[in-house]
């Protein structure tokens, strides 16, 4: 297991990787964090090191815990959901919308992927629902089988097999599934990471 020091040497690219994610400037972390912007700068290049209560700052900044900005709590640099393994998404199976979490439920991650089966006639939600997602999320789907249109913002958009869209996925939005066959879907959603 690799140790803090480990950790430490290369937080320099990750710290920047999540402050650039943010749309932070160093100045805006800064003020976030209360590290001076120079350290953050000699940190981000990695010409210094942390010491473990700056990092617990810059984490803090970063809306992460310590634990979190170092990856102590993860297994390792790769993680892997079998197929048996997926989670179960809040749709209900009455609606005729299955979903299923492709993603593990890793700390401080910032994009999911979910898989999404409609029945003929179901839909992922409905006209007036709330936004399912923060402020500042988008989201990619790929249809896989089937037919489905999306209805977003007061717009209607068909898409068949093999379409990609994307879309600010903080808007009221749905996908139906138009047809007489099973409609699945790829969804990959960013959470926040919009720039104004």
């Amino acid at each position: 297991m690799a140790t803090v020091e480990q950790h430490a040497i290369d937080v320099g690219p990750r710290v920047r990787a999540l402050r650039e994610a943010m749309d932070l400037s160093l100045r805006d972390l800064s003020q976030r964090s209360g590290v001076s912007a120079p350290m953050l700068s000699q940190v981000e290049r990695g010409e210094t090191s942390p010491t473990l209560a700056v990092a617990a700052r810059i984490a803090a900044g970063l809306e992460l815990r310590l634990s979190q900005l170092l990856r102590l709590d993860e297994g390792g640099t790769v993680s892997i959901v079998r197929a048996a393994d997926r989670r179960t998404g809040s749709a209900g199976p009455a609606a005729g919308h299955r979903s299923e979490i492709l993603t593990p439920p890793l700390p401080g991650q910032r994009a999911e992927l979910s898989r999404h089966t409609l029945a003929p006639g179901a839909a992922t939600g409905g006209p007036g629902d709330p936004p399912m997602h923060e402020a500042g999320s988008r989201e990619t789907a790929l249809v896989q089988s089937g037919a489905v249109v999306l209805e977003i913002d007061s717009g209607r958009h068909e898409l068949a097999v093999g379409d990609c869209v994307t879309f600010d996925a903080d808007l009221p939005h749905h996908f139906e599934n138009p047809g007489d066959g099973e409609a699945v879907l790829l969804a990959v959603v960013s959470a926040g990471l919009r720039r104004s």
